[in-house]
């Protein structure tokens, strides 16, 4: 256990819907007496749909999950997916209605932008206001404070109270204070919305040393992905109180999105996909897409991508033309091709085959967007069909150096581009 900074065991947390109370002895008697002899509730709201109070809410079902130390773990899902009653639940804000938590180490939180502020302060008074709700001692904050007031970049604004303060200087002082804080874990819930982009950039590289260099742990909130990509390790996905994922942060990324699934088939029947592109006319069309010779779709570096395509037409065209967008599983775009005009393309069903070469592809989890199209002499493009993800496909063994490194997506991107190639030096031999 020395190398486990937080140890959740089956942790869940229920709440009871609904108005709790209805202010008086004589009404809450009123509308128990009502609910017991299923009568009319005298003090309800007119056409009050509201939940019954004795009904329970599941806000996380059974968690369990562990954090090791100098880890920075992302925390993502839908709004009322539970991520905030988890923090809150190890900020021990409120505690959990079964299950354990194991902490190593002291916490410091950032639940909310500016929590422990008081508007009436001033920004120096609140420093020292927060470190103490933080578990900082005067001569802890005494000993920080040009530090945190630096960091902040509130200099010149440090004595005004902060209720002149906007809610971009609120985040900046708060999170100053906090990451100044000796704590083991660092707990954080969205709170880089509000900063700018220097300051977010500031912030996430502060995190990134805290972790890396300090040894220090950090569990991080946020719906903002590219702050998940650029800080986190490994990402955890919630949904309706349940763990879904818990892994490798790209594809808890592709997982959270999952606004085009990823297939893996090796035959895909275009008939059944839904079009969303509403400047389409579909008179000429995908039928079907597969892969030919393949048992599964993962490629290798020696090996071209083989398609065969099923069109149907509804009448004669010489000037059809596709188009392929490549995406990486989290959505970004890596690159486009296109193919010459394919010629002879008959009204009815037409079968045409494609080679597309994915060498500099890096190792990863990729899906295409394939449109059907036409241009004229004018170079006017008209869209026949387009399909978000017409097929899917895997790429291995493309390695980094000749070391046989692993790609690091977050680092280098997802394409590999072609070798440098050595010409010469000027040493003498």
């Amino acid at each position: 256990m020395t190398n486990i900074a937080m140890k959740i065991e089956n942790v869940s947390k229920k709440y009871r819907l609904g108005a709790i109370g209805g202010g008086t002895l004589k009404s809450d008697l009123q509308s128990y007496f009502a609910r017991k002899f299923n009568k009319v509730d005298p003090n309800s709201k007119v056409n009050d749909k509201s939940y019954d109070c004795n009904e329970n809410f599941l806000a996380l079902d059974n968690v369990s999950f562990e954090v090791k130390k100098g880890e920075i773990v992302g925390i993502i899902g839908h709004n009322g997916a539970g991520k905030s009653t988890l923090l809150k639940l190890l900020s021990r804000v409120t505690t959990p209605t079964s299950g354990t938590i194991f902490y190593n180490g002291r916490i410091a939180s950032m639940l909310e932008v500016g929590t422990g502020f008081h508007p009436e302060l001033t920004g120096r008074e609140n420093v020292y206001l927060n470190g103490a709700i933080l578990g900082m001692t005067k001569d802890e904050v005494t000993e920080k404070f040009d530090k945190i007031v630096q960091f902040a970049e509130m200099e010149k604004f440090i004595d005004t109270p902060v209720k002149r303060y906007s809610s971009g200087m609120y985040v900046k002082l708060a999170f100053a204070v906090a990451a100044h804080l000796d704590s083991e874990i660092l707990i954080m819930d969205e709170v880089l919305a509000v900063g700018d982009m220097k300051f977010q950039e500031k912030c996430l590289g502060k995190m990134d040393d805290t972790a890396h260099q300090d040894g220090r742990t950090v569990l991080y909130v946020s719906h903002n992905m590219n702050t998940i990509r650029q800080l986190c390790t490994r990402c955890i996905v919630l949904n309706h109180g349940k763990i879904i994922f818990d892994g490798d942060t790209e594809m808890a990324i592709s997982i959270y999105s999952n606004v085009n699934p990823i297939n893996l088939n090796i035959y895909n029947d275009c008939s059944k996909m839904k079009r969303t592109y509403y400047n389409v006319d579909l008179t000429h069309r995908f039928e079907s897409i597969e892969f030919l010779n393949k048992e599964e779709s993962i490629f290798f570096d020696d090996e071209l991508i083989k398609l065969k395509m099923n069109l149907f037409s509804q009448r004669d065209e010489k000037n059809l033309c596709i188009r392929m967008i490549i995406f990486f599983v989290d959505d970004t775009p890596l690159g486009m091709s296109t193919s010459d005009p394919i010629i002879n393309c008959r009204k009815g069903q037409n079968e045409i085959y494609f080679n597309f070469d994915s060498s500099l592809v890096a190792d990863g989890t990729y899906k295409v967007r394939i449109a059907l199209y036409a241009t004229n002499q004018f170079g006017t493009e008209r869209l026949y069909d387009v399909l978000d993800c017409g097929f899917s496909f895997v790429k291995k063994n493309n390695q980094a150096s000749n070391n046989n490194m692993s790609w690091n997506h977050k680092v280098w991107g997802h394409c590999m581009l072609p070798k440098l190639i050595f010409v010469g030096n000027d040493i003498d031999e």
